[in-house]
């Protein structure tokens, strides 16, 4: 089967972009899908096989003697240069991705990543196997030629591992967006609601006086006599 890198870097572009925000508008709060165990597996599966390979291949890299070869100073060179690259990567590059990615087994940012590292590895190493067979030693060019052959399967078998994880986001995408649709459709077709702000305030009542008491006799009383009154003999 062969690799179509053209349709997964667009499609991976693609999804990157509007998964995140198309996810965050439908329900910010929503938890993420669990992951399968089936696809768990796989991925295990995977990365313990590119974790052999990759013992494997800086072994017989670290057994190379290029400086033997019957061939000029600068093949020599380059080909030292482009072993060392890939000893790096191997070593450093590598076994970071692979980690992150046991963390995060469905992330597609970071499957793509690993993708693109082992395409960038595919590249180099098949330019010093190439070498080998030409200027190196029957064993070694046997043995980096087994390595490459294990990188590219693997490569190969994550490739379509990647395309599965996109096609799946993509749909997952598409009904994000049809639900998107869905409630921008019934929030237009939804009457608005009317809002009254009374900003007047209510006028504020005077209390009720108080009535002082009367101090007049009321009418219709007589006056009463006066019992200190004296007469004169």
């Amino acid at each position: 089967m062969n690799v179509n890198r053209t349709q997964i870097v667009r499609c991976f572009c693609f999804l990157l972009l509007f998964l995140s925000v198309s996810i965050a508008q439908v329900n910010p709060s929503q938890p993420s899908a669990p992951v399968s165990y089936s696809s768990v597996n796989q991925l295990n599966q995977l990365l313990s096989q590119l974790e052999q390979v990759s013992r494997a291949t800086q072994l017989d890299l670290a057994k190379m003697r290029i400086e033997r070869w019957k061939t000029d100073s600068n093949t020599k060179r380059q080909t030292q240069a482009n072993t060392e690259s890939i000893q790096r990567n191997l070593q450093t590059a590598l076994p970071d991705v692979i980690a992150q990615l046991r963390n995060s087994p469905e992330n597609l940012a970071l499957s793509f990543k690993l993708y693109r590292n082992l395409d960038a590895l595919y590249d180099v190493f098949g330019s010093v196997v190439e070498s080998a067979g030409a200027f190196g030693s029957k064993d070694e060019f046997q043995s980096l030629s087994t390595d490459f052959d294990n990188v590219e399967r693997v490569r190969r078998t994550f490739a379509d591992r990647v395309d599965t994880l996109a096609n799946t986001k993509e749909g997952e995408l598409n009904q994000l967006h049809a639900q998107i649709r869905a409630m921008q459709a019934a929030a237009d077709a939804a009457p608005p609601k009317k809002v009254v702000v009374d900003d007047t305030e209510p006028t504020k009542k005077a209390p009720p006086k108080k009535k002082k008491p009367s101090t007049t006799a009321p009418a219709g009383t007589a006056p009463q006599p006066n019992t200190n009154t004296t007469t004169k003999p």
